[in-house]
């Protein structure tokens, strides 16, 4: 089983390190491709492309001007440990163990915008590139363009080693779209996390967020490798509904949160 998951622009350069283990990104010659296009950017335009404050822009044309791809641990990050939105948060890899470290670096993948594809010890320079930006470049006018099959290429490979072909879909709608379900070797499983609110059962999407970091952490640190253990999942009060799932859909709902 290999999960894929989104990053986060939330990002922590400063707590201790859970793991002085890393790795090095496998897509480097493509990120320093989107580098450089991004070095061509005002600070204005990537205020106006990103939708981000002035201020905001400053700081990632600064992150683009400093990034350099000899990544050391004085200069990058282990990704796992340096994303830090609400998926990160519901999966606390700060408390991995080493053995939930090397679990996760063989069966989790995170999509990036920048990177392509992150296995959790590669380290990262900090940076702010969403999959969904339209930024023009060689392939085409997104990074859905530039990159192409590449990222369903790569999962490919990590699937061939899962030994079961099957992919957890944890990521988000905007990043999963950079994978071509068409393509992939492999069985695709989606879970969903419905939550109440005033008696009727939807997706809420903070609540979702975390809820992909829960199911990747009890997938990692129960050591699961069969798509069907993932339905004993039930941390923070979710209980796998078989009633309104299907193979490849399973839903799993929560209790109006007070």
């Amino acid at each position: 089983m290999l999960i894929v998951i989104s990053p986060a622009k939330t990002l922590d350069y400063q707590s201790p390190l859970a793991t002085r283990k890393f790795t090095q990104p496998e897509m480097l010659d493509k990120s320093q491709q989107l580098i450089e296009i991004c070095r061509e950017l005002t600070p204005a335009q990537i205020s106006s492309l990103m939708g981000i404050s002035d201020k905001l822009a400053g700081l990632n044309a600064a992150r683009f001007s400093e990034w350099q791809p000899d990544f050391t641990p004085d200069n990058a990050r282990q990704a796992i440990l340096a994303f830090k939105g609400d998926v990160y948060t519901g999966m606390q890899a700060q408390d991995f163990s080493a053995a939930d470290f090397d679990f996760a670096q063989q069966h989790l993948r995170m999509l990036s915008g920048l990177y392509g594809v992150l296995r959790p010890l590669d380290l990262m320079q900090p940076y702010r590139l969403e999959m969904g930006i339209k930024l023009a470049n060689p392939g085409g006018k997104d990074l859905y363009s530039f990159w192409g099959d590449q990222i369903t290429e790569k999962l490919n490979q990590a699937l061939e080693q899962q030994g079961d072909n099957v992919l957890i879909n944890l990521a988000s709608d905007e990043y999963f779209k950079a994978v071509k379900p068409a393509k992939l070797a492999g069985s695709l499983i989606k879970p969903v996390f419905l939550d109440e609110k005033n008696g009727k059962y939807k997706i809420i999407s903070f609540y979702a967020k975390k809820a992909r970091g829960l199911m990747s952490r009890f997938i990692i640190q129960n050591k699961l490798t069969k798509p069907e253990q993932l339905v004993d999942f039930n941390l923070e009060g979710y209980e796998f509904d078989a009633g309104i799932s299907a193979k490849n859909e399973l839903v799993f709902k929560r209790a109006e949160q007070h």
